[in-house]
């Protein structure tokens, strides 16, 4: 078996990465970055993922926790003690996935409203492999670390982000030759985007990711970041889905009709196809259900996608570890407070974390 396809982690979304999102929700708890930074995930939990039966976890980190727009380091504490977690997390036989969440001229969260600096000028892009390079002379120091060159691209045009990958693969190559590289499809790594996405030329070392939220009209049902009312809609899963109102943005005609686990593999054949014709590894980093989506709804959808990839051989990080309206804990988030998976000392979803693992 490929051991791509041994693969199941979890996010450490909030860590390093939408922190802003995390102050949000708990502003007057919020301790400062820093505090946040030391507190938010600490050794317990590291031993927990790997006790739970995982063997991975993505660490995200936006950009302007550590560097500034030009990619000059900014708090250089951080980024030291980002080193000292990531080697705990070694030390607990864990592979790491560091994935540079946003980049300079980037935003993943506003790529379906503007259009990013990213594809459009070369001074992100100069900015963002200067940061790659002071991110691989740190740690490039263990095999088991690898570099996600960037979350969820968002070009406009399928085949400015194929060339643009191209381009920036090769120069990190320069920085980190050893490493194993992710990179992922256009259009928040859909798996729709397969379709234009070319693998890298003369490289081996390299992992192809998709993330994994259809159909949006149920995974994101109440999200108050997706302002389309469609996702402002209660649906069951598995459930027949009609639209009752304008079809735009990240929503479109292909999340209606019957939704149920062969629906699901239907739509993940894209990627299968892709796997096949180029016989490379592929991985689903991120696939996740909101929390104020029915209950039982929830647990059958995760539990028909983690199945499928499985049954598929495709390696697996769900989102998320703790918080940002997906997390196994919720912890200060007043919107899921009541939830009755959270009423526990842990504030830990039990049920949703025998799901995942078998482990609670």
């Amino acid at each position: 078996m490929d051991i791509n396809s041994q693969l199941k982690g979890v996010n450490l979304g909030g860590w390093f990465s939408q922190i802003d999102a995390i102050e949000e929700k708990d502003p007057e708890h919020f301790p400062g970055i820093d505090e946040h930074i030391k507190n938010f995930i600490g050794q317990e939990d590291i031993e927990y993922i790997k006790n739970s039966g995982y063997n991975h976890v993505r660490v995200p980190i936006d950009y302007q926790v550590f560097f500034d727009e030009n990619g000059n380091i900014r708090f250089k504490d951080r980024l030291l003690y980002l080193e000292k977690m990531i080697k705990v997390i070694l030390e607990n036989d864990l592979s790491i996935m560091l994935d540079l969440h946003e980049c300079p001229g980037h935003d993943f969260d506003t790529g379906n409203r503007q259009i990013q600096r990213f594809f459009t000028e070369k001074e992100p892009v100069q900015a963002t492999l200067k940061i790659w390079k002071q991110l691989a002379e740190i740690f490039s120091f263990d095999k088991r670390i690898y570099f996600e060159i960037l979350n969820e691209p968002v070009a406009e045009d399928n085949l400015v982000w194929d060339r643009l990958k191209d381009q920036l693969v090769e120069e990190v190559r320069h920085f980190a030759p050893d490493q194993t590289l992710i990179v992922g499809s256009n259009r928040w790594s859909n798996v729709n985007s397969f379709k234009d996405f070319t693998p890298i030329e003369n490289d081996e070392n390299i992992i192809y990711n998709c993330h994994f939220y259809n159909p949006l009209i149920f995974t994101h049902q109440f999200a108050s970041w997706v302002h389309n009312p469609e996702c402002h809609i209660k649906r069951e899963y598995p459930g027949t889905y009609t639209p009752e109102g304008e079809i735009f943005g990240q929503v479109s005609e292909k999340d209606y009709g019957l939704w149920n686990r062969d629906r699901l593999k239907e739509t993940l054949m894209p990627v299968l196809e892709w796997r096949a014709k180029y016989n490379l590894p592929v991985i689903c980093n991120e696939f996740g259900v909101f929390h104020q989506a029915p209950r039982q709804s929830q647990l059958n959808y995760l539990k028909d996608i983690i199945s499928i990839l499985q049954e598929v051989g495709i390696g697996w990080t769900y989102w998320n570890y703790k918080n940002l309206d997906f997390g196994i804990i919720s912890i200060g988030e007043r919107l899921h407070a009541d939830l009755p998976q959270f009423q526990n000392p842990q504030r830990r979803d039990m049920e949703l974390a025998e799901y995942l693992t078998g482990v609670v």
